[in-house]
């Protein structure tokens, strides 16, 4: 805790200020002098000094008393503070929120496939940009490009680091000192406050808006055509609706405007649907379909519903995927081993139809069924250790997310175990499992002054850290 320093100090805060251990002092105390074995010596002076810089303020503050200059106390805090550095920011969670593409959970969990791709490739040398048969450098791109024509019927495909580096490679190859075309109602805000028109202005073309919000027509692309015109834009509305009195032109329309007046029109897919998902009663246009419906380029996620890694994909004709590569962005947006490792891995369970084999795919497919049963299991594990908690819990219907800037308004049935606790409000309940009593924080959600756990999104292998992080949350 920073605390300000006052401007007059006691005598007995002088005498305090005095009695602080020198630098020398703290390095030589036993606990210290362990860590100094697999530390660099620089690092642990550093700590130490804040150590002690930060007891001085307290001191001169009247926040802390004399064990505030005992070296023994002084010990424990740089000890402490080197383990909370030293421990990984980056932590595993248990999603409980019933998100199963939550953007700040890290969006789509791997496959176990793709995580040992991870590792034989991070831990060898690798052919990422080597051509084995002619014995000369290669190209990346060959790793993914073949699997992605052939699950999305794109002539070809290359990849960078995510789709808003898809949206402005793209538009820089292809539009920059010229106008793109884009509905008004399609300049969205994506996340953490990125705008397509913001992303557009950086690859160089210049934004040209036509209809409204919720009206634009095929005859406003063809009336605001003009020499200066290189791209028809068309952004998918990927995480919010319009509805009432809208109107947009059919994709054949614009498809057949772009061709009539020999311009490329692009599609910023954004969820990156590789598989109709239909049968699960969400709608989403797959990339697929997209690329039959005659876009000249499709942009779309690798970490949505594709279930991969963080990825940019730019698929569809050869010549235009050729005229992107070139522009030297490429170079600067282009993904590494790991990505396409990864990538490749997820893309083989696709063409395998390994369903079960994609934690995000696995979520979306569980029945309602499935998941009321998991519900049921845990409810039952856990009512003989509530009583005394002053808890109780009960299964009720609700919904599951797609989430990430997927299928935005709709949802999936679930079953929720519903949480209430006398000692706890749901506010403080869910807090304290985001504490991690039980080792692994937990996300939930509340819903009219209530915790709901909804274990589409909570793995089987968590279930037992879970009902332990709800036990020790209620105590």
């Amino acid at each position: 805790m920073t605390v300000p320093a006052k401007l007059a100090t006691s005598a007995n805060q002088t005498t305090l200020l005095r009695k602080l251990p020198s630098v020398d002092e703290l390095l030589s105390r036993p606990r210290i002098t362990e860590l100094r074995h697999g530390l660099r010596r620089e690092y642990l002076v550093e700590i130490v000094r804040e150590v002690l810089a930060e007891a001085r303020r307290e001191i001169t503050a009247g926040v802390a008393g004399h064990e505030a200059a005992e070296p023994e106390w002084l010990e424990g805090r740089i000890v402490a503070a080197i383990e909370k550095e030293l421990e990984p920011s980056l932590r595993p969670v248990i999603n409980a929120s019933g998100v199963i593409l939550h953007t700040n959970l890290g969006r789509a969990p791997l496959t176990t496939e793709a995580i040992e791709e991870i590792r034989r490739s991070a831990t060898q040398y690798s052919n990422l940009e080597y051509d084995i048969a002619a014995g000369e450098r290669g190209k990346r791109d060959a790793h993914v490009a073949r699997l992605l024509s052939r699950l999305t019927g794109a002539e070809a495909a290359i990849v960078v680091n995510n789709c808003a580096a898809a949206v402005l490679l793209s538009l820089a190859a292809l539009a920059r000192g010229g106008e793109v075309i884009v509905s008004r109602g399609e300049l969205i805000e994506i996340g953490d406050g990125f705008r397509i028109p913001e992303i557009m202005e950086q690859s160089g073309a210049i934004l040209r808006e036509v209809g409204t919000t919720n009206r634009t027509r095929i005859t406003d692309y063809d009336n605001a055509i003009n020499d200066k015109t290189r791209v028809l834009l068309r952004v998918h509305p990927s995480n919010f609706t319009v509805s009432g009195f809208t109107e947009k032109p059919e994709v054949s329309e614009l498809i057949a405007l772009g061709e009539r007046r020999g311009l490329p029109v692009v599609e910023d897919l954004g969820s990156g649907c590789l598989a109709n998902l239909s049968e699960m009663g969400i709608s989403e246009p797959t990339v697929g379909e997209s690329v039959a419906a005659g876009f000249s380029l499709v942009l779309f996620s690798g970490d949505k519903l594709l279930g991969g890694p963080q990825a940019g994909i730019i698929a569809g004709r050869k010549e235009l995927v050729a005229r992107v590569r070139r522009h030297p962005l490429f170079r600067a947006l282009r993904v590494d081993k790991l990505t396409t490792a990864t990538l490749e891995a997820t893309l083989r369970a696709y063409l395998r139809g390994a369903w079960d084999q994609i934690p995000s795919q696995q979520m979306i497919r569980a029945t309602l069924e499935q998941v009321s049963e998991r519900a049921k299991r845990l409810a039952e594990s856990l009512l003989p250790r509530l009583a005394e908690r002053e808890a109780s819990l009960d299964i009720v219907e609700g919904n599951s997310l797609v989430g990430g800037g997927s299928t935005p308004s709709q949802s999936l049935p679930t079953r929720l175990v519903r949480v209430e606790s006398k000692r706890y409000s749901a506010g403080e309940l869910e807090k304290r499992l985001r504490g991690a009593p039980a080792g692994i924080p937990v996300i939930a959600r509340i819903e009219e002054d209530r915790l709901l756990i909804d274990l589409r999104t909570v793995f089987v292998e968590q279930e037992a850290a879970l009902r332990e992080s709800l036990v020790a949350a209620l105590s």
